[in-house]
């Protein structure tokens, strides 16, 4: 689950992270009301949405009075923000933070992330602060320093010493960067956190180590101890039909392609991902209907997958395991005639009952191509997806 960087930084303040002063407006008024509470020379007006690149699109704008944050607020709220993170469709901004300016000296880069195949927390930093950090790992990997954090014994002052001597920071900005570690590390694991990026963290020409812009993402999974963090939650930002799947208890990302997917078990759904690509199409969606699939969760899987307008074709790929091939075609059967389904429709069965789930397909008359293999599926779907 992502949150909002107002949100995010009220999280940064409890662990004794130096954040600026700011508050949240959804009307002009309040961002002039915000602004001339602040009390600072310039106040910055930042549009909130989860997406990184705001001042790239417009987003991110100084007000040198009250009366200009009323007016940059005006112009950004209603806005549609589009940004590199967005997509051509971009987010609509009901919401801004204004924010006291800094003085900045310097811009750096930090962030805290799981390490699976180490079995760590890295602990990530950059002399690049408020560059894209994957552009900074394509274009200069040596800029980015990275050091292990064994769970275990938590974050040490010497992890500090290296990032921030490594940063060319001096002795007084490595203590305060040692606080900062401690309390970024202890809100990572506390609340189950799976990001936390600090871009910039910046050094302010009075020396001071302050986060400029957060960015947190918490594990879903865990958020039934953190009725805190699931109060965060803003559906506005999140799409319909992802906010729809969850309800149904189903797994389900929008992509850009044109062939729609449901597959049961996440890893032969990337799979089937990877195959569609291989085949030369492009897959709208990722969707896991789990080993609990049966009749009226397929249907309403239809109903998600065909909400978007660009699917062309969609591919049924089960392995029957948990789940019976039977049951699944059943319900591939009772949602295409229901739903007046009209694109091709590929399915392969594998697995438990298979057998009598293709039995059932070839009996119901209807435009159902039939799979063997996992190639023959994706070479078969997207042929009809470049046909339609």
């Amino acid at each position: 689950m992502n949150v909002h960087e107002y949100q995010a930084k009220g999280l940064l303040r409890e662990f004794g992270v130096a954040v600026p002063e700011g508050r949240l407006a959804t009307t002009p008024g309040e961002a002039e009301e915000a602004a001339r509470a602040l009390g600072a020379e310039v106040a910055v007006v930042k549009a909130q949405v989860h997406a990184g690149g705001r001042g790239k699109g417009g987003g991110i704008k100084l007000a040198k009075s009250p009366a200009e944050a009323k007016q940059l607020a005006s112009e950004i709220l209603g806005m549609t923000l589009v940004t590199p993170q967005t997509g051509a469709e971009g987010k609509v901004v009901r919401k801004v933070y204004v924010e006291a300016g800094s003085a900045i000296a310097d811009e750096l880069y930090l962030a805290i992330l799981l390490d699976r195949a180490e079995e760590k927390l890295a602990i990530i930093a950059s002399t690049e602060g408020g560059m894209e950090i994957e552009e900074v790992a394509e274009k200069t990997p040596e800029k980015i320093l990275t050091v292990l954090v064994d769970p275990n014994l938590g974050v040490q002052p010497y992890h500090a010493r290296r990032l921030g001597f490594g940063l060319g920071l001096g002795a007084e900005q490595v203590r305060q960067l040692e606080v900062f570690l401690s309390g970024l590390y202890r809100l990572f694991v506390e609340r189950d956190a799976s990001l936390v990026e600090i871009n910039p963290l910046v050094l302010t020409e009075d020396g001071d180590l302050v986060c400029l812009d957060a960015k947190l993402n918490f594990d879903d999974n865990a958020l039934y101890r953190h009725a805190d963090i699931e109060a965060l939650h803003d559906p506005d930002e999140e799409d319909a039909r992802e906010l729809e799947a969850k309800k149904i208890d189903l797994a389900y990302v929008g992509l850009d392609g044109d062939i729609g997917c449901m597959v049961n078990g996440a890893g032969l759904a990337m799979a089937t991902l990877d195959m569609i690509q291989v085949c030369g199409g492009t897959p709208a969606n990722f969707l896991d209907a789990g080993g609990g699939a049966d009749k009226e969760k397929v249907k309403e899987a239809f109903k998600i997958i065909l909400r978007d307008e660009n699917v062309k074709a969609i591919l049924v790929n089960i392995f029957g395991g948990i789940v019976r091939c039977d049951l699944i075609a059943e319900g591939v059967v009772a949602a295409a005639d229901e739903l007046g389904v009209t694109v091709p429709l590929v399915v392969r069965l594998q697995g438990t009952n298979a057998a009598e789930g293709r039995e059932i397909l070839a009996r119901s008359n209807l435009n159902i191509t039939p799979a063997e293999t996992l190639g023959e599926a994706g070479e078969k779907v997207v042929a009809a997806a470049k046909a339609a």
